[in-house]
């Protein structure tokens, strides 16, 4: 009997591939060992992307790029052939930060320009196709750092080179573009994102997502308005003003107030093409080939909830394991949805961790001995699944 583990991390508890092997652990030992299980670790485009990748055949690369704060962080990407996965968080993330963030002063001052250094550094691997997965950032700079991370210097009236961060860009007068890496133009660019937020207004990046990395209402305003001066000042630099404007029209395209704005860079600049990142990762992972001759499939994440049925990991892999007939069944820390509608989502039966301890706490912090446990109960149950 085949088994194809694909989960998500249990957010807070453990990564994906840390899913995978007490599950694992925990099915043998239910079945007697002996089973055979394909690990597949998946993400939906944020935080454990790379590790996705990593699993799928990438390998894995790091460098030394700017942190949130300037800082310097050492941050791992991914390499096959030349392709790159690039996780935005692992250089301007949240979890990156140094203690005693976020802020409002973190909020204002973040900068996205690691995430271009990791690009630059993809670049230099000959990597050409690249798959940028956002989500977690602590910035909201437009996607500026990214920018000048490639070899862009933001000026100010006078000339002279802003400080990095979103606020700064208020005083924004020019782009200078004859550094930018002239690689780009042969690169063709992946913006993998759920998020469909436009960059500036009432449901923009710094609206939206400006008070979880510390801004204050005042800091949001701030921030809008400097983002509105970035869309002017790129619109000048790269093509004439007005509704046609590539740089005006890309503000207002779903995904651009992704990642604090990085996704207006990433469109409006780089060319990218945004795609759903359950999609992207499910692509790359080589999901739906490997799931042949599956016997039964087990997904999951952290917590299954409403927002898991828009195009969360678990939803993604039902979805797939439904096109390939194999049966597919979920494990959550958590469930707040109805058996109505787990059923309709296309999973045969589902375990939290609840199940098995009720307190919350404890699921988080045991979650690994917990989910071996689970895993035992599966296993015993295994026959129950028809083999294909």
């Amino acid at each position: 009997m085949l088994v194809v583990i694909a989960p998500d991390k249990f957010k807070g508890s453990l990564s994906a591939p840390d899913v995978c092997r007490h599950l694992e652990k925990g099915l043998q030992r239910g079945v007697g060992g002996n089973l055979e299980v394909l690990r597949i670790p998946v993400a939906d485009g944020g935080e454990g992307t790379l590790d996705a990748a990593v699993g799928s055949g990438f390998t894995r690369r790091s460098a030394v790029v700017a942190g949130p704060t300037g800082e310097p962080v050492t941050a791992d990407f991914a390499v096959r052939g030349n392709e790159a996965v690039i996780e935005m968080a692992a250089a301007s993330g949240l979890a990156v930060l140094p203690a005693g963030g976020p802020d409002s002063a973190t909020a204002k001052g973040a900068t996205s320009r690691g995430t271009g250094e990791l690009i630059r550094a993809a670049l230099d691997r000959g990597c050409r196709h690249i798959i940028l997965g956002v989500g977690g950032s602590a910035n909201t700079d437009g996607g500026a750092g990214v920018l000048q991370g490639l070899g862009a210097r933001f000026l100010d009236f006078e000339g002279n080179e802003l400080p990095e961060g979103g606020a700064a860009l208020a005083r924004l007068d020019r782009i200078d573009f004859s550094g930018f890496d002239a690689r780009l133009k042969d690169t063709r660019f992946v913006l993998a994102s759920d998020v469909d937020n436009p960059l500036l207004g009432a449901q923009g990046a710094a609206a939206i997502f400006g008070p979880q990395k510390g801004a204050t209402q005042q800091d949001v305003d701030v921030l809008d308005a400097a983002l509105a001066r970035f869309v002017e000042v790129l619109a000048r630099e790269i093509g004439p003003d007005g509704p046609s404007n590539r740089a005006v029209k890309a503000a207002e395209a779903p995904g651009a107030g992704a990642a604090g704005g990085v996704g207006y860079a990433a469109i409006a600049v780089l060319a990218a093409t945004r795609r759903p990142g359950i999609d992207v990762v499910l692509e790359f992972t080589g999901l739906a080939d490997r799931l042949a001759g599956a016997d039964l499939v087990i997904t999951g994440e952290g917590s299954l909830d409403e927002q898991s049925l828009l195009g969360k990991t678990p939803i993604g892999v039902a979805r797939a394991a439904a096109r390939s007939g194999v049966p597919v069944i979920a494990v959550c820390g958590r469930s707040t949805l109805s058996p109505e509608l787990l059923k309709e989502s296309g999973f045969e039966a589902v375990h939290a961790l609840t199940d098995f301890e009720p307190n919350l706490n404890k699921c988080i912090a045991e979650a690994g001995p917990l989910l071996e446990e689970l895993g035992t109960h599966i296993g015993v149950h295994l026959s129950e699944f028809p083999r294909s």
